[in-house]
């Protein structure tokens, strides 16, 4: 049970605005816990059984009359509250029974698996499906977390099905001997101690909302102990082609002012749920953790910490932290407000403390020395007070006195964009954050995300709301935010330190690993305009299974080899869904692969492999979102096998196997509010971030437009058997070969019909 002390309670009484938002959110949780109903359904029914009742007609069993005589008082109000009781009781019942048939709509997945387009209709059960979906849900617009309850859970796969889809997964990059080694393995488990781990397993399923988050989460990112930076935290680039004003103060507060306005649609819940085909709701858990979240570091564990409310944000500038009260007067402070804020500091010739410039540091260092040095050093006093302002903060920007440039001319202006919000000086980036919002000197935004709390696709969508809000809303005039200052805001205030000399040297000592890390990066933007999305869509196929094909061609013609590939998808159709692993290296795109590198393959059999290695593609990345993947039921059941001790030869093995090639889409335009076709300077850059392993790639790409493609492609200059600058050519020469191949065909195919 919650417990509160003294000074929380005090705090809550005091506090008007966190009583309105407790309000809302008490008035908000009584709305999803009905949904698709209505309160105002409530007193229809009352309504409605009272005058049948009254009428003299008897409601079903006589039930009024029966509740009536067991209430004292006089006849009328007897009835009265008989009538309310019965009427609630009857909406009640057939408000849970519609809630419980939509959970058991929401189970079916089928539809995901039907072939859509102008000319294919879905099937009868589908088609049935769509209508009873229609019908119980589409009474009025729901609020951000109106589906999380009859969302359903994540299913947890058999043994035998995963295993066998682990074996197929693997079959292209094993020679015989190895692959009947693992074979071997895969048996003796399956058929051993496989089924103790999976039992396990299916009891945590029935009592936990989803068996596998909690651990993913913990294990994957909070209990790592390597650093974070590069490695884990990622980047975005929101917007460089379209530039509102060149002034950082303007730009920085109108950022600020709709990263504000985002938290208050959460925080009210009036942001729309993402619903695929429009009917299907996702998960929408994930961004209640957008703002006022941080990860604090743990000895041998961090935790994500999440604070209710915040008032303040903090700004970091050429080595210093500012608290910017951006709540005052009882309500949110005008862009216009913050600019004269953010102006202040911009203005602020004030020196860093000593140890203050690099402070950040210790949040880009090894997770133990920073948990130590947090324990050592920020414990009490000023530098505790001053950590926590920063920790509480709703989110922390950084005024960076550097310009964010892109010029298509000078490609490498936006490689160096890329690696100053990946990783920045290695001390100007509070890694911890759920967020950092940072800003250029010439107006240009970004932003650095802790992954822990979060996937990409939920930062993707704050991108797109500011851009497009800015866009919509004419923020900017004359080169400033539009409006005029009410009254004069509260002025920043510069955090204070105490920094003694061991704490100088903790922090020095998080910044050499830290240097170390990001000296180490190599990191390439491409953006590809020969086609984009509108090409490969007009011949029939998946943009999504597309570029990875692609990016399967351009790997082997690197590495002379094929490798287990990495991309993510969402699982987000269940309940807590965070992502699934979609093995893009299959049998059917090393076939593809190898014809062509095969002079003596026609091209109609090498369209003809293009097309089967996509199918199987798109069929594995449907499994994935259907909760059917392979990676994440073998770790679920790794962590069993650890915590009863028991060694796994298989798991282990599988576990331990390298993810060379790191892929993951960003999805583009989530916001809803502008049309991309119309506006395509609003599109994102998307982001990127670092390879998995020391030998390997990690590459993030958007389909942003239908004649443009982005790639982020960042691996390590250490590594003799990676270059990213060379990856990108090869993923340039790859599509460039497959645009070649499909106009090949399309020329065959008219000769032949002439």
């Amino acid at each position: 049970m919650e417990t509160f002390d003294l000074s929380e309670i005090c705090y809550w009484f005091c506090d008007a605005r966190l009583w309105k938002k407790r309000f809302f959110w008490c008035q908000n949780s009584l709305k999803n816990s009905i949904y698709p109903a209505t309160l105002e359904s409530l007193w229809v029914a009352v309504v409605l059984i009272t005058a049948i009742h009254f009428a003299g007609y008897k409601v079903p069993y006589d039930l009024v009359g029966k509740v009536s005589s067991y209430i004292s008082g006089s006849s009328i109000l007897a009835h009265l509250v008989g009538s309310f009781v019965v009427a609630l009781f009857l909406w009640l019942a057939v408000v849970y029974a519609i809630r419980n048939t939509l959970k058991l709509l929401f189970l079916y997945k089928g539809w995901m698996y039907e072939v859509r387009g102008k000319d294919c209709k879905p099937s009868k059960l589908t088609q049935v499906w769509l209508l009873l979906v229609k019908l119980f849900s589409g009474w009025h617009k729901p609020m951000l977390y109106s589906f999380q309850e009859l969302l359903p859970r994540l299913p947890l796969p058999t043994v035998p099905d995963t295993i066998k889809r682990y074996l197929k997964s693997i079959r292209p990059l094993l020679d015989d001997e190895n692959y009947a080694r693992m074979e071997k393995l895969a048996s003796e488990f399956q058929n051993g101690i496989g089924v103790k781990l999976q039992r396990y397993l299916v009891l945590k399923s029935w009592w936990a909302t989803n068996y596998v988050t909690d651990w993913w989460e913990e294990y994957v990112y909070l209990r790592g102990r390597s650093p974070i930076i590069v490695s884990s935290n990622y980047y975005g680039i929101h917007n460089s082609y379209w530039l509102p004003t060149n002034s950082q103060v303007a730009r920085t507060a109108g950022a600020i002012w709709f990263c504000l306005q985002y938290r208050r649609l959460i925080e009210r819940q009036k942001l729309a749920p993402i619903l695929v085909q429009g009917l299907v709701p996702l998960c929408s858990w994930q961004y209640e953790r957008v703002f006022n979240t941080t990860r604090i570091p743990g000895i041998e564990c961090d935790k994500i910490v999440h604070y209710q409310d915040a008032k303040h944000i903090v700004v970091y500038h050429k080595g210093k932290y500012f608290k910017v009260l951006i709540y005052y007067r009882n309500r949110i402070l005008q862009a216009c407000e913050i600019e004269l804020q953010i102006q202040q500091i911009l203005d602020d010739n004030s020196t860093p403390s000593e140890g203050e410039e690099k402070l950040a540091a210790l949040t880009a260092g090894e997770r133990t020395a920073w948990a130590q040095a947090r324990k050592d050093f920020f414990a009490k006093g000023v530098n505790k007070a001053s950590l926590d302002i920063i920790e509480k903060a709703a989110f922390v920007v950084a005024l960076d006195d550097v310009p964010y440039e892109y010029d298509p001319k000078h490609p490498e202006k936006l490689d160096n964009c890329g690696r100053i919000l990946l990783h920045g000086k290695g001390h100007d980036r509070w890694f911890d954050k759920s967020f950092m919002l940072c800003t250029g000197n010439n107006g240009r935004i970004g932003f650095n995300v802790n992954h822990s709390w979060a996937d990409a696709t939920i930062m993707a969508h704050v991108g797109d709301y500011i851009t497009c809000s800015e866009f919509l809303n004419q923020q900017y005039k004359d080169g400033h935010n539009v409006g005029t200052p009410e009254f004069t805001p509260p002025a920043p205030t510069r955090l204070q330190w105490n920094l003694n000399t061991k704490c100088i040297e903790a922090i020095e000592q998080s910044y050499k690993v830290a240097y170390s890390i990001l000296n180490d990066v190599e990191l390439r933007v491409y953006l590809h305009d020969a086609y984009g999305k509108g090409l490969i869509k007009a011949n029939s196929i998946s943009p999504d299974g597309y570029i990875q094909m692609a990016l399967q061609l351009a790997y082997y013609r690197d590495a002379g080899k094929f490798d287990l590939t990495y991309e993510a998808s969402i699982t987000r159709l269940f309940r807590n869904g965070r992502t699934e692993t979609v093995r893009s290296c299959t049998i059917e795109s090393c076939r593809w692969v190898k014809a062509m590198e095969d002079k003596m393959i026609t091209v109609k059999e090498r369209v003809k492999l293009l097309m089967d290695a996509v199918k199987r593609h798109q069929k594995n990345y449907l499994d994935a979102m259907c909760g059917k993947g392979i990676d994440r039921h073998l770790f679920g059941l790794y962590v069993v096998s650890k915590y009863l001790e028991i060694d796994s030869p298989f798991l282990k093995e599988v576990l331990s196997e390298p993810w060379l090639l790191s892929t993951s889409q960003t999805p583009q335009g989530l916001s809803l509010l502008v049309d991309f076709k119309k506006h395509p300077n609003c599109l994102s850059f998307g982001g990127g971030f670092g390879p998995a392993t020391d030998d390997g790639y990690g590459v993030s790409y958007t389909a942003a437009g239908e004649d443009l493609l982005f790639f982020h492609v960042c691996s390590k200059r250490s590594s003799s058997k990676t270059d990213a600058a060379r990856f990108v050519k090869q993923i340039e020469k790859a599509l460039s070969d497959m645009k070649d191949l499909l106009e090949q065909n399309k020329k065959i195919h008219q000769s032949e019909s002439a």
